[in-house]
Parts: structure tokens; sequence; C-alpha cells
């Protein structure tokens, strides 16, 4: 059957869930996972456990019962243990196809949901609340014909993850054999660069223009291998009194919540110099500052930097630990080459308007067009 076809309008009746599905709780307890378990465990969030004794062996639709309301959803068909606050959704009429019921949920759970709450969130749901769900009443063979059109969408989306999945192992390997390769001269960063640490200032001085700055936090968040401009500013009288990062420079985390955070690492490029966050470094050198923070996110680097760190209230590392640390270091040329490898591989892996991630991003749009159009029912 031709989308259009699907599109076209019709006279729809609705049916409440409790007219035509069984929906309750499950018994298990999060404690009651075990890992390599032979049955999916469902429990209040996107991420399915494995357990080994199965509640039910059906064809259902499970959402949680708290947290993520609207937001998760799983189709399981077989054996499977539930949550106790999870709820599973079971239909006994025969004139539902629940994979159909799955993508309607998806679709208009949230917004119904939402109506039922004096907040702009849902903190819990209970029975009545899903029962009173309506669900429109195709026929069968137009259900199966949507299901059949969304399924191809999230197959093909599942591809291109499991794809991207593939290529970010790959990526990690080649980063590991082309920087941190043996055949090179072995130096400590000390001996070919310089650290200088950040000044102080908080969330409440970030302004959305003025004088560039880096605060630590969107080192995690928002900056990866380089940048060249910056998501944040400081006012300029506020700015003259900070610390600034040169361009070439690599600005490294010191200072976090636990170990791993320390080390995530920025190469800057502006063209002007940049105010950075007292829980960074500076990394002045001669070298090809990408290389050098393509290093930075290796595990060789890592696992170097660690036992110099230090942890009470937070973790931190001072420069005397990070200069310890020692990078293989080829001629500038080389350097250049590994990069312009590792660039291609970043794009392809991590570029949300090139390379995979955007594909992804282009068929979840299409998918969820299509999802709206196959599902608004007039």
């Amino acid at each position: 059957m031709k989308i259009d076809e699907l599109l076209k309008e019709s006279k729809i009746k609705y049916q409440k869930l409790k007219e035509v599905a069984e929906i309750g709780t499950g018994c298990s307890n999060r404690q009651d996972a075990i890992e390599n378990g032979n049955y999916p465990f469902y429990v209040r969030s996107k991420e399915i456990q494995r357990i080994d004794t199965f509640e039910f062996d059906e064809e259902a639709i499970i959402i949680p019962g708290e947290g993520g309301i609207g937001d998760i959803f799983h189709y399981v068909n077989g054996k499977y243990a539930l949550h106790q606050r999870a709820y599973r959704i079971h239909f006994f009429d025969d004139k539902i196809n629940v994979k159909f019921a799955y993508y309607y949920l998806i679709n208009y759970f949230k917004s119904f949901i939402l109506t039922k709450a004096v907040n702009a969130t849902v903190t819990s749901i209970r029975k009545p609340m899903i029962e009173d769900f309506e669900i429109p009443c195709l026929p069968i063979g137009r259900q199966q014909a949507i299901v059949n059109i969304l399924d191809k969408f999230t197959q093909l989306e599942a591809e291109l993850e499991a794809e991207l999945e593939a290529r970010k192992k790959q990526y990690e390997y080649y980063r590991n054999e082309l920087v941190v390769n043996d055949k090179w001269l072995m130096v400590s960063l000390g001996e070919i660069g310089t650290f200088v640490r950040g000044k102080r200032f908080v969330k409440n001085d970030i302004l959305s223009e003025g004088t560039p700055c880096i605060h630590y936090g969107e080192m995690y968040t928002y900056y990866k291998i380089w940048a060249n401009e910056t998501k944040s500013y400081l006012d300029q009288n506020l700015a003259k009194n900070l610390r600034v990062a040169h361009t070439n420079d690599v600005i490294i985390v010191a200072a976090g919540e636990t170990v791993e955070d320390i080390g995530n690492a920025v190469a800057w490029l502006g063209e002007s110099d940049v105010v950075f966050h007292d829980a960074c470094f500076a990394f002045s050198h001669k070298e090809n500052p990408k290389y050098i923070s393509y290093f930075m996110q290796t595990e060789h680097f890592r696992s170097q930097i660690k036992r110099y760190v230090t942890s009470s209230k937070v973790s931190a590392i001072n420069a005397a630990g990070l200069s310890k640390a020692k990078i293989p270091l080829p001629p500038l040329e080389e350097q250049s080459r590994i990069v312009s490898i590792l660039d291609k591989f970043d794009k392809l892996v991590n570029d949300i308007s090139e390379g995979l991630p955007a594909e992804i991003k282009m068929r979840r749009q299409q998918y969820e067009y299509y999802r709206n159009k196959l599902l608004t029912f007039v």
C-alpha cells in the first residue's frame, strides 16, 4: 500500500486501552538483574537488563511508571521480566496490531499524559491514567502497512547506529596506532612545552558576547579536539584580569569530580587569545596542536596522568604531574600527516553536520515526519 493511500482521510473510531488491553506491572527489582541472563529485563530506563527467570511470554508494549514517562517505550515479543514500577500493555483484542499501537504511543502518549499533570512534567503514572489513553481502530491491513513503513525507517537507523559504533572503534584503534607509536622518540610534555593555570570565573559571569572564554564545564559537553570559536564570552573589564591561552595552545582540564574527568583537552586555533578557567591549564609548545590534542584523548595519556591525580573533595592534577606524561614525538611533517588521517575519522564519527551522525539525524527526522503523517487521523 502506497503512503498516499494510507494518508487518505477516513472516519476513525477510537477505543480506550482498557477496552482492548490488559495493563499491569511486573514483580522484579533492579537487584534481580544479572549479567548475561537468559531473558530481557525491562526496568524504568532505555537500558534493557538481563535476568535468568521470566515473568511473561507475550507480545506487549513496556512503559516506565516513573522517570522517562512518554520518552521510553519498548516493544517485546517473547519471554521477559518486568520491574515492579514498569507497566506492560498486552492486547487481548486481535484487531489491534501491537507494533502499530507501539508507534502510536510513541507519537501521542506523552502529550496525553501531560494533560493529566498540573505541572509541565509527570514524575509517575498510575494504571487508570494509561487505561484512558485512546488508540484508533483502523483496518488491520492498514495498521500493518503503516508498521511496515515505520519498521523500515527504524531498521535503517539501527543499521546506521551500528555502523557508527563500528567506525568509532576503528577510529580509536587507528588513533592509538598512529599516535602511540614506539618508533618515535618518547619525550615528556615538560620537555617540549610549559603549563600555565587559568584564573577563576563563574558561570554567572558568562555573557552571549564580549571577550571569548572557555569554561571548564564546556570541555566535557561542547568542545572536541580543536576549536577556533568559543561558545561563551566575558565582560572585557573582568577578562583583562584573567589568564589567556594563545593560538595553538592546548587547554587541558586539571580538576573535576572524578579522576576520569581529568585530561580532557582542546587545541585552541582561534586567531586571538582566549580566556580560560582556573580548573584548566594552557599548554604552550611548538608542535602540531591537534596532534597534541589527539594524543590527550588516548588511554595511554590518561593512564600516565592518573598516578599524579590527587583526590579529596575534587580530583586534581598540577603542572608538575602533567609535565611528566610522555608523548611519542615524530617530526612535524609526520604529525601533520597523522592529524590529517585522524581528522577524517573524527569528521566521520563525530561531526553533526557531516558524516554518520548527520546521516542518522536526517533519517531520524525523516522517520519522525512520516510517523506523524501516518499516525495523524481526522
